[in-house]
């Protein structure tokens, strides 16, 4: 498998019970470079970018309050197979049904606060990528 590059950031639940480096240090445990990072209060706007793939569902809303609610620390992480490979580390949406050893079965609180976000896909991790970052904020 090739190199990719993937999107997640790190959600508010997270970074009020200080979790950010025990977060970051996984993924570099797991291998993968962070070739972008930054805290950062989510604007309404960036946040309904982020999932407008969820426009018109029960949770959509509720989502996008929670995640404009305080800071969060985005990501561009780089590795082998990275969506496949972060997505399997972060574990299911729901930390009761995430594996044991993953983020959120770690970690995670209940479905909305479930610590971490990342892309699902190679497109979607495009998409995001550039809702928060330009081609000069990514170094590697």
């Amino acid at each position: 498998m090739a190199v990719q590059r993937t999107f997640a950031f790190i959600k508010p639940d997270a970074v009020e019970r200080n979790l950010v480096g025990r977060i970051l240090a996984r993924f570099e445990e797991e291998g993968f470079r962070i070739v972008a990072l930054r805290m950062v209060r989510m604007t309404r706007s960036q946040a309904e970018k982020l999932y407008s793939v969820h426009v018109g569902k029960p949770f959509y809303q509720k989502l996008v309050d929670y995640v404009t609610s305080g800071p969060v620390v985005l990501m561009v992480l780089e590795g082998e197979d990275a969506v496949r490979k972060v997505r399997e580390i972060i574990g299911a949406t729901n930390p009761r049904e995430a594996a044991p050893g993953t983020i959120r079965a770690e970690y995670g609180l209940d479905v909305t606060r479930n610590t971490i976000h990342a892309a699902d896909s190679p497109e979607n991790a495009v998409r995001e990528m550039t809702i928060f970052f330009t081609q000069d904020d990514i170094v590697g």
